[in-house]
């Protein structure tokens, strides 16, 4: 009898042995287990971090600044181009921006066609936002330039010339410049936005309207 207890306990201590085996087995697997996913994890992580460090290292060599020009030819006399153009209110009539939002709210500070005038809009539609525009310089029958800034829905300057050149004593060729810059690091998207064909389509647009105004008005 002594023997067949002996014999049991003997048993239960060894299925107690090989249940403690099993579990510390199955930490051990499941901490490699971890740990492999833990590696996993750092390493795709370093990776990120060293792709967007090396982005960043590149944006530090790419421009911030862009320009975009468009010109077009227009069958009036010089003089009669520039007195047009010089007045910004007259942009309402002819730039493709002013026409994406009927029902903006504008605003003019100053004498038109003079330095220091101020255009400001606001609109609700986000392709239009709100901003303003101001000349800062002209040159009678030359060009005008002006400063645009941006409030909304992002912050941002611009500067933009209209230059008129005298092709004959009926023909003015308009030069309409547009220069920015995208603050770093966001430049390194530059190369993929095709600023010179989305901005340049809208200047065309507006001096293909400018055109229409002043050979057909």
């Amino acid at each position: 009898m002594y023997s067949i207890n002996l014999s049991i306990a003997i048993r239960q201590s060894s299925f107690k042995l090989l249940s403690l085996q099993s579990i510390f087995q199955e930490i051990i697997l499941f901490s490699t287990l971890i740990y492999k996913i833990m590696e996993i994890f750092t390493t795709i992580i370093l990776g990120l971090l060293a792709l967007i460090a090396l982005l960043l290292l590149i944006a530090l060599f790419l421009k911030t600044e862009y320009a975009v020009e468009r010109s077009i030819i227009i069958h009036q006399p010089k003089q009669v181009v520039f007195d047009f153009i010089k007045l910004l209110k007259n942009q309402d009539t002819f730039s493709k921006w002013a026409t994406l939002d009927p029902n903006m709210k504008k605003e003019y500070r100053g004498i038109d066609g003079t330095v220091g005038f101020i255009a400001a809009w606001d609109s609700s539609n986000q392709k239009v936002g709100k901003g303003e525009q101001e000349i800062t310089a002209v040159l009678d029958g030359e060009y005008l330039t002006t400063d645009l800034r941006f409030f909304k829905p992002f912050d941002g300057i611009a500067k933009a010339k209209m230059e008129t050149i005298s092709i004959s004593t009926t023909q003015t060729k308009v030069q309409w410049h547009f220069d920015s810059q995208i603050k770093y690091p966001f430049n390194l998207l530059l190369p993929l936005m095709k600023m010179d064909k989305m901005i340049g389509h809208e200047l065309s647009i507006g001096l293909k309207n400018l055109k229409h105004i002043l050979e057909h008005n």
